[in-house]
């Protein structure tokens, strides 16, 4: 009993003092900004001939005001991604270098990119995203607007088959669990995260920081960034309305993958926060059903309000609400999985990602 209360004061902690993180959380505008200066477009690609046209096709299709350029800096792909990029009008396409010792993959193809334009204002984006035509100008002019140094966005994500049905929009749950959108906005609080996906900065802040090369080593690369730069200036972190992932994760394992290659290196490494992790979301997400279950009202109560926290997510997705109640079952997915991406790390395998094993324990 003294555990469930103990579970119902997190509850009540989370819903009233942590940055309403349940909310869907604010988003962009279509808006065309005052000011319109040149922006960089930096695609960094590794093998993604599945999605690279469309993407780039939207990006060449921006109607931006100003002026803006699409570089691709292709990372060594094996399947023809730059050849294919090379045949799109408008997109100029860099043949990466070798990736040198201490460098993420990412990371690298994105500090040539930089290095090879001057414009003040440079986005990234990954191979995967497709924008509306508005897009561009909705981030600059947020960006003008709110007078900040990045905006990011967490763009749509797909949510079709099954496991993403399932297993995606807590993804996007669980991260605003960790990172409440609230705070990171707030210029008060020490609260930094950005959705790497989509990143518009100044160029200046990334100078400042000391460009990419000051994070080179992250694996958490948006949340790496965006600490870095709100150490020194305001950052804006919200849902897209005007950009998607046409990324397929298709199969458990495909999900699992996603969810083990950086789980580990979000807890940095340690053992002791990997059992504290364990235990603190078996207290918050999976004693309320066991409670329930047991006939207990309290644990009811737990459980719905728990599934109602859900509910602006699911909305988001356009899902059946009723996936709130199983949030529980699917926290035991991402529990596993985090089990397992240390289990992995301490076996030797490191993170594996675009068929590259990383070894290195930057975060």
């Amino acid at each position: 009993m003294l555990l469930l209360i103990l579970c119902a004061m997190v509850w009540l902690a989370l819903g009233l003092r942590h940055g309403r993180f349940w909310q869907s959380g604010p988003t962009l505008p279509p808006a065309v900004p005052d000011e319109a200066p040149a922006v960089a477009i930096i695609v960094p690609a590794r093998d993604e001939a599945a999605s690279i046209t469309p993407v780039l096709q939207s990006l060449v299709a921006q109607d931006y005001p100003g002026p803006f350029e699409v570089v691709l800096v292709d990372d060594n792909s094996s399947d023809g991604t730059g050849d294919l990029a090379r045949a799109i009008p408008g997109v100029r396409v860099i043949s990466g270098a070798e990736r040198p010792a201490g460098w993420a993959g990412k990371l690298w193809a994105v500090h040539q990119g930089v290095g090879a334009t001057t414009e003040p204002l440079v986005l990234h984006t990954d191979a995967d995203i497709i924008h509306d035509p508005g897009h561009l100008s909705s981030l600059v002019a947020g960006l003008m607007a709110m007078r900040v140094e990045m905006v990011s966005e967490m763009v749509a994500l797909r949510c079709v088959d099954l496991p993403e049905r399932a297993l995606v929009p807590a993804f996007v749950y669980f991260f605003q669990l960790l990172y409440p959108f609230a705070r990171v906005n707030d210029p008060t609080s020490a609260c930094a995260a950005a959705a790497g996906g989509t990143v518009l900065i100044r160029r200046r802040a990334l100078e400042r920081i000391g460009g990419i090369a000051a994070i080179k080593g992250a694996l958490i690369d948006d949340v790496a960034l965006a600490t870095k730069v709100k150490q020194g200036g305001r950052i804006w972190l919200g849902h897209s309305a005007q950009a998607r992932s046409i990324r397929p994760y298709r199969q458990w394992r495909d999900i699992w993958a996603m969810v083990a290659r950086s789980a580990y290196v979000q807890l940095g490494y340690s053992p002791l926060l990997l059992v504290g992790s364990v235990l603190g979301m078996a207290l918050v997400f999976l004693l309320p059903v066991v409670a329930a279950l047991s006939g207990s009202l309290l644990g009811v109560l737990l459980w719905l309000a728990m599934a109602a926290s859900f509910v602006p997510t699911l909305r988001r997705f356009r899902l059946n609400l009723a996936w709130g109640l199983a949030l529980p079952a699917i926290a035991c997915f991402y529990m596993a999985a985090t089990v397992g991406s240390a289990v992995s790390h301490h076996r030797g395998h490191g993170v594996r990602w675009k068929n590259r094993a990383y070894t290195e324990t930057s975060q």
